[in-house]
C-alpha cells in the first residue's frame, strides 16, 4: 500500500508543478494525505463493488433482518469529502493557465 501512496504522492507533485516552491514546501502534508486518501478510496470502492453498498442486518435472533447501510460505505462518503476539499486546496494555489491569444479570439 505504501509504494501506490508514493507513487500517487509522485503523480500529485507532477500535476502540481506550477505551484511556486515556497508554497509547495507548505503543501506538502496535503500531498501527502490526497495521497493517502485516493489509495483509500479505491480500496473502498473495490470493496463496494463486491459487496454492494448494504447488507442485511439483524439486533438479535428473534427480529427480521432489514437491509442497513454498510459501514465501509460511510466511511468512503467521509473520506471523500475529506479528499475533495484537500484537492480544491491544492488545485486553488495552482496558478491559472492563461489563455493564449488564438484561444481567446476564438472565445475558448
Amino acid at each position: 500500500m505504501e509504494n501506490r501512496v508514493e507513487e500517487e504522492v509522485e503523480r500529485l507533485q507532477n500535476l502540481l508543478e506550477n505551484i511556486p516552491k515556497n508554497q509547495l514546501k507548505v503543501v506538502e502534508g496535503l500531498i501527502t494525505q490526497a495521497a493517502r486518501l485516493r489509495i483509500l478510496l479505491d480500496d473502498n470502492w473495490k470493496d463496494i463493488l463486491e459487496n454492494g453498498e448494504y447488507e442485511k442486518f439483524s439486533q438479535s435472533e428473534n427480529q427480521v433482518p432489514y437491509d442497513r447501510k454498510r459501514p465501509i460505505v460511510e466511511n468512503y462518503d467521509n473520506r471523500d469529502k475529506t479528499y475533495q476539499a484537500i484537492i480544491k486546496q491544492l488545485t486553488d494555489l495552482s496558478p491559472q493557465r492563461k489563455p493564449d491569444r488564438k484561444s481567446k479570439l476564438l472565445g475558448r
